[in-house]
């Protein structure tokens, strides 16, 4: 391993600081890792609290193994107002024989689930976003070279990280089960 270090100046621990222009690239990078995945969760968010879509019922008629964990799977929706039964892909997270409230979307190709299960499920990324930003503002005062007050941003990073997890946690249980 030490024989790539020489090659590799920007890993090493030789006390080079990314500099200004680095630390604020570094920066946005984070915030972006971090907040993109609450902007792509606002679909999903705003199917399953019902503002989006139509709502009804999803039975998963089949489920298909893509390998590796994966699965491809297919329901029937039937949507409260009575109109007729349409075909749409169903979450990947589905078994054959599941029957659960659902909204269809806009565009009718696909159900989420709704309704809490829903809503957690779909607060699954926010919550990995909002733990990921937990130590943003520590690293921020380090660089700025901030003495005071660093230890009460470690504290507030772990909290909201911890809560970040938790999040997390829950969204993909209430998704799996």
């Amino acid at each position: 391993m030490s024989d790539f270090l020489s090659d590799m100046q920007f890993v090493t621990p030789a006390g080079r600081d990314p500099g200004r222009f680095g630390r604020a690239v570094l920066v946005v990078l984070w915030l972006g890792v971090c907040v993109l995945p609450m902007v792509f969760a606002i679909e999903d968010l705003e199917l399953a609290t019902g503002r989006a879509g139509t709502p009804g019922t999803l039975r998963v008629v089949s489920c298909e193994s893509l390998g590796e964990g994966r699965y491809d799977c297919d329901g029937i929706f039937t949507p409260d107002s009575g109109g007729a039964p349409v075909a749409v892909d169903a979450s990947p997270d589905s078994e054959a024989g599941d029957v659960t409230r659902a909204q269809l979307t806009p565009e009718g190709d696909r159900a989420a689930p709704a309704g809490t299960r829903g809503v957690l499920a779909a607060l699954t990324l926010p919550a990995l976003g909002v733990g990921g930003l937990g130590f943003l503002p520590y690293v921020i005062m380090y660089w700025a070279g901030a003495r005071r007050g660093r230890r009460a941003a470690v504290a507030w990073g772990f909290l909201v990280t911890a809560a970040g997890f938790t999040g997390m946690l829950v969204g993909m249980v209430a998704a799996y089960s």
